[in-house]
């Protein structure tokens, strides 16, 4: 890897990281249609393509290596490019060391556990990488605005207290600090995509016969609670924003330019993991040379 190839990764990361302990307010502080500089989809496709490359051999690295995993966790709103998104930016990687998890509402022996215990269990081996596409941020998101769903999670009395948003907010902070310190690497990403945007999006699942089954009338009742879902995240971004786990806000109405921006957080991270092929030791050398030998010998 070259410098240029890193230095244009970081300069892209670091205006979409949300700093640790910034109060974010979504509609002042980042903006959907951002490109920062990167005009002409050309060129995007072009970074986009380094960035695979990168995430490719990177990849193959963290296997080998088997002591990190990366979880990426993808929160969006609908249409914001969820799925096109990880399917781009992870094209060029062995599908071996990479698990997509899907989280839909929970269900009955979901709802029986705490509300970590089902993404505990679809958490990246070492060596993986894991994508939670939604994850159990929802829990401060769409419980939050739909606070009715609480009611189905079997709580306490004395855990539905006015501090419960204060308290999960600790508990993830918490867990992903734990899952840090055990060698996974939890990277965040929320997809900020525009609420005309968003309009555009619905309105072309409705009118092009291939995307109508993406669409189901649920979503236009859910972006009646828009102002308040903006409101969800732009507090579960300030409070969950940490040096270990720290989030990045990529702006989403662009999707081309949106797919360049994950894999550089992604790659990011794999270039400070920095995983190298391990180095055999003189008892595996040595049955490494006397293979040599021996296949060798067959051509003779």
């Amino acid at each position: 890897m070259t410098d240029n190839q890193s230095g244009w990764i970081k300069r892209l990361v670091e205006p979409l990281r949300v700093e640790p302990g910034s109060a974010v307010h979504l509609p002042r502080d980042f903006d959907p249609g951002a490109r920062f500089g990167v005009r002409k989809k050309g060129d995007g496709q072009h970074l986009l393509g380094q960035g695979v490359e990168l995430l490719a051999e990177y990849q193959e690295r963290l296997s080998a290596q088997d002591t990190y995993g990366v979880l990426v966790v993808l929160q969006a709103l609908d249409a914001a490019g969820k799925d096109s998104t990880v399917r781009h930016v992870m094209s060029g990687v062995n599908p071996q060391g990479v698990r997509v998890s899907s989280f839909k509402q929970p269900s009955a022996e979901e709802l029986g556990h705490d509300y970590l215990w089902r993404h505990a269990s679809k958490l990246p081996a070492r060596g993986e990488i894991g994508i939670f596409n939604r994850s159990h941020y929802e829990e401060v998101l769409a419980v939050r605005v739909h606070k009715e769903v609480l009611d189905r999670e079997k709580l306490p009395p004395e855990s539905r207290t006015s501090d419960i948003w204060k308290r999960r907010y600790r508990e993830i902070n918490d867990w992903e600090r734990y899952l840090a310190d055990q060698g996974i690497r939890v990277v965040k990403i929320f997809l900020n995509v525009s609420k005309e945007e968003q309009r555009r999006r619905f309105l072309r699942r409705i009118d092009e016969p291939e995307k109508n089954w993406k669409f189901s009338a649920s979503d236009v009742r859910e972006r009646r609670y828009w102002d308040d879902y903006q409101r969800a995240y732009s507090k579960m971004l300030s409070h969950t924003s940490t040096e270990w786990a720290p989030w990045h806000v990529l702006p989403a109405d662009h999707k081309w330019f949106t797919r360049v921006c994950a894999a550089a957080v992604i790659a990011h991270t794999l270039i400070d993991i920095d995983p190298h092929y391990p180095a055999p030791d003189p008892a595996a050398r040595q049955q490494l040379e006397e293979a040599r030998r021996e296949l060798e010998a067959e051509a003779r």
